[in-house]
């Protein structure tokens, strides 16, 4: 665990599978492994062990959830789908579940289902700029390009470093979508984009 958390990943993928090898019906050292390999991009891997773990004790709704995301991490989404919605089965009132349900539908094109998702995990998980933002992107995909957008800024607010420049490309898209070529001039400049974001001078209209 140390040496994951000081970012060692080669060192601690190394350790997590001689500790699997030596005793490979141990859960611990199977879920290091699954979150080592989460932590090098390696989703389709990480993938196969929270399933394998969740497969071994399905009361286990979080390696469901864990499972789900990393197959969207690893670009399948229709297997990300199946697994979050085992997990919402088990676990209805598991916000992480609803979240990770939200993101697969929003992913496999179910918008409405999507929206759904995102606001039971919304109120699940008391307003979490992830479930908000899995709203915004589920009224994206719904065409809801007004409500995204002023989600999208909300959030602009509140987050920092990669999550907020995630949030204000998405924005910047949006945007981008609904205005003339002067508004797509100002998109196209960084930080003129951010201060007129943030004053509220850029805005999407129906």
């Amino acid at each position: 665990h140390s040496l994951l958390a000081v970012g060692r990943l080669d060192e601690a993928e190394q350790h997590a599978q001689d500790a699997v090898r030596l005793d490979p019906d141990e859960i611990r050292y199977r879920e290091l492994l699954a979150r080592v390999l989460s932590s090098q991009g390696a989703h389709r891997d990480a993938a196969a062990e929270f399933g394998r773990l969740a497969r071994n004790d399905p009361r286990q709704t979080t390696w469901t959830v864990a499972e789900a995301q990393e197959r969207l991490g690893a670009s399948q989404p229709a297997m990300g789908l199946e697994a979050a919605r085992r997990a919402v089965r088990l676990e209805p009132r598991n916000g992480r579940a609803q979240l990770a349900f939200s993101q697969a539908l929003a992913r496999t094109g179910d918008a409405r289902g999507a929206i759904q998702a995102a606001a039971v995990a919304h109120r699940l998980l008391d307003g979490l700029p992830e479930a908000r933002e899995a709203l915004a992107d589920a009224r994206w995909l719904a065409d809801e390009d007004v409500a995204a957008f002023e989600e999208f800024r909300s959030l602009a607010t509140e987050l920092i470093g990669p999550d907020r420049d995630r949030v204000m490309a998405k924005a910047r898209t949006v945007y981008r979508q609904h205005t003339g070529w002067a508004g797509r001039i100002v998109a196209g400049i960084g930080p003129l984009f951010d201060l007129a974001f943030r004053r509220g001078w850029v805005r999407v209209t129906p």
